[in-house]
């Protein structure tokens, strides 16, 4: 077989994962988002009633919430964190291809990860960082999510989704804790399955797989050796996650029908869990099938709700695209800072 042949084969299953993900793409929109802005476009005349000055203050809170991820990730790269706006601006561009691409957290973090590589952020402690920044910030929203659903049952009753989105939380627990477990107390297993791993790959040797792996089990070494980190990286994921969720609130509070934090959360925590599952960029369409449902079923009338929704998708989905972008040429037109 020539090297074209093998060429070729490789790029079959890519075409085909990017027809598959431009059709799931179009059918979320086409069934999905479109017919919910068709739904709202009947009842624009509720938007003379609202407050602008909520408008304003959910837009501030979201600003907020993209701020306390930019410290969630100074605080994993600790002691080589970027200066401040320099992770903001990553954050940004990272945040944008996200929302464009369906699965669209990998070619995010490799994004990431260069533009960290060439602020000078030890490989390591990139690698290591932004797969914590990930993972550990999705084991937060398990965590809350989890709460809120503890607190709700008692009042609220049993759904089968709840349990459904639960189990997803666990999968993903299991994965990161499993992970941290076999790069803390398993490294030397870890590092032969690496190593057999690294042979059949051309562009990386077993040494490096080594040496990486080392450094990573030793940043998480120092992670855990440190409960001030730890304690600063939680509450970041968590002020990330809550700032997040009280846009959608204030967007709520602004059409009439504010709900309670408990119920927020739990709809709030279902639908992002549920967007986990990498259909569509950043949960385009799920998180607006399932918020809708579920804030109707806790007592926010339909058209409010769609109203609500689609506000807080246009400030938390739509509007970090554009800014993203400018970010990333902001990036390219200015050397970054070096790291503090």
């Amino acid at each position: 077989m020539t090297e074209e042949d093998r060429t070729a084969r490789r790029r079959i299953p890519r075409q085909i994962r990017i027809l598959l993900s431009g059709g799931i793409v179009i059918f979320v929109l086409e069934y999905l988002v479109v017919p919910q802005f068709s739904l709202a476009r009947n009842h624009l005349r509720l938007l003379r009633h609202v407050n602008p000055l909520l408008i304003i203050l959910a837009v501030v809170v979201e600003i907020a919430a993209i701020y306390a991820y930019g410290e969630l990730t100074r605080t994993v790269f600790t002691p080589f964190s970027p200066r401040r706006r320099d992770v903001m601006r990553v954050n940004l561009s990272g945040l944008a291809i996200s929302h464009v691409i369906p699965g669209g957290t990998a070619p995010a973090g490799a994004l990431s990860y260069r533009l960290y590589s060439s602020m000078e952020v030890p490989a390591s402690t990139n690698a290591f960082g932004l797969a914590a920044q990930g993972s550990g910030s999705a084991v937060v929203l398990n965590l809350i999510f989890w709460l809120a659903l503890v607190i709700s049952i008692p009042l609220r009753g049993i759904n089968p989704v709840y349990g459904f989105a639960s189990l997803v939380g666990v999968f993903l627990m299991l994965a990161f804790f499993g992970t941290v477990l076999l790069l803390t107390r398993g490294q030397a297993a870890a590092d032969n399955w690496l190593r057999i791993v690294a042979k059949k790959l051309p562009w990386i040797t077993a040494e490096q797989v080594t040496r990486l792996l080392t450094n990573v089990a030793e940043r998480i070494n120092i992670m855990t050796s440190q409960p001030k980190i730890l304690r600063h990286a939680l509450y970041w994921a968590s002020a990330n996650w809550i700032l997040d969720a009280s846009c959608l609130w204030v967007f709520l509070l602004a059409f009439g029908h504010p709900i309670s934090p408990i119920d927020l959360m739990v709809a709030y925590g279902l639908a992002n869990i549920l967007a986990v599952i990498p259909l569509t960029p950043a949960g385009l369409g799920v998180i607006e099938g399932v918020l809708i449902p579920t804030l109707v079923g806790f007592g926010v009338p339909h058209n409010p709700a769609i109203l609500a929704i689609l506000g807080y998708r246009l400030v938390n989905f739509w509007l970090p695209i554009p800014i993203g972008g400018l970010a990333y040429f902001s990036l390219s037109w200015w050397r970054p800072a070096s790291v503090l």
